[in-house]
């Protein structure tokens, strides 16, 4: 067999904030409707249907100290060290996130310079040729990021890549919108080489689609839902029922392409790590993935969640729940040799993606 070039990961690492908020903090809230009206509803009932409906206790918030891009550093050192890489020979740097770094007492976005540039530089790299660049691409940032640089390294022009999401969404959340709970903070980083192969490792296919004339605001910053809210900050808002209806549409079939792309059937995928969103989407996406294959038995524990404990962090979610798998860190959960891994996540955009990983 004829040898070509592939993507492998070599590295992961993560930053999980020590700070732990569960469902309780919430009971003081006022929550209002995008109406502006109080909503009635004992506040223990809204929180109790909240997690029944996302399956989130928890999340993570990050120390008023630090900013998404302190997050960012934290989770590159870590996956670094996780692989013994010379930071100076990395080609590339990608940071995806979505708000910049927004400080506590300071909510604008600070996107000057970038992430990614700020990150090279706590990092101390001297080399002018790791290029540094930030990605934007709402919650799929991050695989789109490795989707990115696998063309690069495919390419045979660059050899190793840092890919990073990170982001601190509780800074972002309206305190008086039930979906603020929803939101965490945190960041998880890859590290990817180019190697030769006569046999197909790595990442093997992907597939992106964005759907942004109809559906690019069901995703959007606006102000707050408390009429008497005396800020002039804007906060991130959510169509939630509507964006539930339209990833249990879309992406299923983006996998399924991915899938098909790799030349594989369904029942080569050991593992299917899709964004930590919401729980009952995530389930009932996976349902209709399998639904599409024309499957009707899913295999125990073929989705890892973590989404009970962390929340969803966005761009971070995604490699976060990677990195504890590699490092062994989940029950119940581990890759193995020749395994076929399914990556997918959707968000703001809408943008869709996924990519499929055979195991080295």
């Amino acid at each position: 067999m004829k040898k070509g070039r592939y993507t492998v990961i070599t590295g992961s690492g993560s930053y999980i904030p020590p700070k732990k908020v569960s469902n309780e903090t919430f009971l003081e809230n006022l929550f209002y409707s995008p109406e502006g009206e109080k909503i009635d509803s004992p506040t223990n009932l809204i929180i109790s249907k909240f997690e029944e409906i996302t399956g989130i206790r928890e999340r993570r918030y990050a120390d008023e100290h630090l900013v998404t891009s302190d997050l960012a550093y934290f989770a590159s050192l870590d996956a670094l060290e996780s692989s013994n890489t010379d930071m100076e020979s990395l080609d590339y740097i990608i940071v995806a996130h979505n708000f910049g770094d927004v400080r506590v007492n300071q909510k604008g976005s600070d996107f000057v310079p970038s992430l990614a540039a700020r990150v090279k530089k706590k990092l101390g790299i001297k080399n002018p040729n790791t290029i540094a660049y930030d990605l934007i691409f709402g919650c799929p940032g991050w695989l789109q990021g490795v989707i990115q640089a696998d063309y690069f390294l495919k390419s045979g022009d660059a050899k190793k890549a840092l890919i990073i999401g990170a982001e601190t969404l509780s800074r972002i959340s309206d305190p008086h919108d039930r979906d603020s709970m929803i939101y965490s903070d945190g960041a998880g980083a890859v590290l990817l080489e180019s190697v030769v192969s006569r046999k197909p490792i790595g990442i093997l296919s992907h597939s992106t689609r964005s759907d942004s004339l109809e559906y690019a605001d069901m995703l959007r910053m606006d102000k707050s839902y408390n009429p008497d809210f005396s800020g002039a900050e804007l906060f991130i808002k959510m169509n939630g029922r509507k964006l539930y209806e339209y990833a249990l549409i879309t992406v299923p079939q983006v996998v399924k392409d991915a899938v098909e792309k790799a030349k594989l059937i369904l029942n080569d995928i050991s593992k299917v790590l899709i964004h930590q969103a919401n729980e009952k989407m995530d389930e009932a996406i996976l349902q209709r993935i399998f639904r599409l294959f024309g499957e009707k038995i899913i295999p125990q524990h073929i989705m890892p969640m973590i989404i009970s404990q962390y929340g969803n962090s966005s761009v971070a979610t995604l490699p976060t729940l990677l990195d504890l798998i590699l490092k062994g860190k989940l029950p119940y959960q581990r890759f193995m040799k020749n395994d076929y891994l399914a990556f997918a996540s959707v968000g703001a955009g809408m943008n869709i993606n996924s990519f499929i990983y055979k195991v080295p």
